[in-house]
């Protein structure tokens, strides 16, 4: 489900999550005004924008999309989930994730925060997904959306050059604008054989820093394609369906068609 995540200055480390989230436990009252009656201090701003992005990088019932899946999938391996990865955390997907965390020991509530991403081995997740809120701008998509799409940019293109990568995200989000297609960046992604890396599992790499800049650069606008809505390497692509796609554009090895 798409939605605008508010995105407020990271003024905190992870390790403070409980006690940024205890002050503004306190703030909800009061919010908007300062002890005179005045505007909200810029230091209650700064924390209320703080626990809002770590909030964003947390996983609950009712969250979708890449994130979910890759937890549920390490969850199914462990023995601890026995339905479908299929990225929507439902009540099974919940009572796995207590069921993990009474097991190591975790505070036992079903949501995937900083201490359950990092006993699932995910940390470097949680920290690109808050390190990514800190440097971007309002997007009418989740952070769980941004990370599946750098994963996606990832696994398809690295070693293409920097536009050949932000172009692979502009044909998923052309994809996903397409009522042809899913709307939403998971499902266009894990549709049925619509992207070799998430057949052969390189979809679950982690992406580098560069795949990150891509994935929002495409989230901010950017389309080197010009509107395509399909890519393939012409030297390995084996499809004479997709040879007949219309041209528009040729980056790096990919021929970008519509």
């Amino acid at each position: 489900m798409k939605k605008f995540i508010r995105r407020g200055a990271l003024t905190a480390a992870v390790l403070l999550t409980g006690a940024v989230a205890a002050v503004c436990a306190a703030l909800p009252a009061r919010f908007g005004k300062n002890a005179s009656g005045a505007g909200t201090t810029a230091t209650e701003t700064a924390i209320a924008g703080t626990y809002t992005d770590m909030q964003a990088a947390v996983l609950r019932q009712g969250a979708s999309g890449g994130e979910v899946k890759e937890v549920q999938r390490r969850l199914k391996e462990w023995g601890y989930y026995s339905g479908e990865a299929d990225g929507i955390f439902g009540a099974g997907t919940r009572a796995a994730v207590i069921a993990f965390q009474e097991k190591n020991g975790l505070t036992a509530d079903g949501i995937v925060g900083a201490a359950t991403y990092k006993a699932l081995g995910m940390n470097d997740s949680y920290n690109v997904l808050v390190g990514q809120m800190q440097n971007s701008s309002s997007s009418e998509f989740t952070s769980s959306d941004l990370y599946l799409l750098a994963r996606t940019i990832y696994a398809e293109g690295r070693g293409e050059p920097y536009v050949g990568q932000v172009a692979i995200g502009a044909v998923v989000l052309n994809r996903v604008a397409d009522p042809a297609f899913p709307n939403t960046i998971a499902g266009v992604v894990y549709q049925k054989h619509a992207f070799t890396a998430v057949s052969d599992g390189q979809i679950n790499l982690t992406p580098d820093e560069t795949a990150m800049r891509a994935a929002q650069d495409a989230v901010n606008g950017w389309d080197p394609t010009g509107g395509a809505m399909y890519y393939y390497n012409p030297a390995i692509a084996t499809s004479s369906w997709i040879f007949g796609r219309q041209t528009i554009a040729v980056i790096g090895k990919h021929v970008f068609a519509i």
